[in-house]
């Protein structure tokens, strides 16, 4: 039995992680993979990456299911963020700024944390860039008086309209010519990026990370739910499968 186990993918480099918490390190998490988790009894699960589109995404009620068995589940950066907020008052554990950000509302989108990657066998590479990561970034341009409000404004706003799958700073910068702003300021910005581009998600999986050690090198405080699972007909369909050993169909 190991003590914690957590589902990472693009967010952070699993050698990166595992120099802040030694634990099992397994891929971006998708449907079912957090009921197999539960059937192996840690003490508890953390959520960063996570599979969503072509992959069903994790279900709320296999979290919910760990969570009365006494597992304490954290969820940080990207998929955990989300998922951590959506289940606050269940007993999830959220860190991170991207997480604060959905529970109280000044983020609501799914694709603010979406990116594209490579596979896993080349290290999860990023292709796209995540848009709470640009907003942190042009934050940070702002307050260093890289670029006024209004440019703020318009590059958030620009960056905001693209697909998540065309979200990178190259296009960010073909856009921003398109639509007029400021050369000046846009060079300035271009010039800063390389040494000034924030990784939110990055900070929130390592603070995670932290925190999931801090309480497991403590007296440890299982999860204690105050609410009834209950086993529905949907629950069962998909769980029996897990539970027998095979994944669901």
């Amino acid at each position: 039995m190991t003590d914690a186990i957590i589902f990472l993918g693009p967010t952070l480099p699993v050698a990166d992680a595992r120099a802040v918490l030694d634990a099992d390190y397994r891929p971006p998490v998708a449907q079912g993979d957090v009921l197999r988790a539960v059937m192996e009894g840690p003490k508890a699960i953390g959520i960063i990456d996570g599979y969503f589109e072509n992959v069903p995404s994790v279900w709320h009620k296999e979290i919910l299911f760990a969570l009365t068995k006494g597992i304490r589940v954290f969820g940080a950066a990207s998929m955990g963020a989300l998922r951590a907020a959506e289940l606050h008052a269940f007993g999830m554990e959220g860190v991170g700024a991207v997480f604060e950000a959905y529970l109280d509302g000044r983020l609501e989108d799914d694709d603010e944390v979406a990116v594209t990657h490579g596979p896993a066998e080349l290290g999860y590479p990023i292709l796209s860039e995540a848009m709470v990561n640009i907003r942190r970034t042009l934050s940070d341009a702002l307050g260093a008086g890289v670029i006024g409000k209004p440019v703020r404004r318009e590059l958030e706003s620009l960056a905001k309209d693209l697909c998540y799958r065309d979200r990178t700073y190259a296009r960010l910068f073909r856009e921003a010519i398109a639509a007029g702003l400021p050369e000046g300021e846009v060079a300035a910005f271009r010039r800063w990026l390389p040494t000034g581009r924030a990784d939110q998600k990055r900070e929130d999986a390592l603070a995670m990370l932290r925190a999931m050690g801090t309480s497991l090198a403590g007296v440890w405080v299982p999860a204690r739910p105050a609410f009834p699972f209950e086993h529905t007909a949907m629950w069962d369909k998909v769980a029996r499968p897990v539970l027998q050993g095979a994944r669901p169909a």
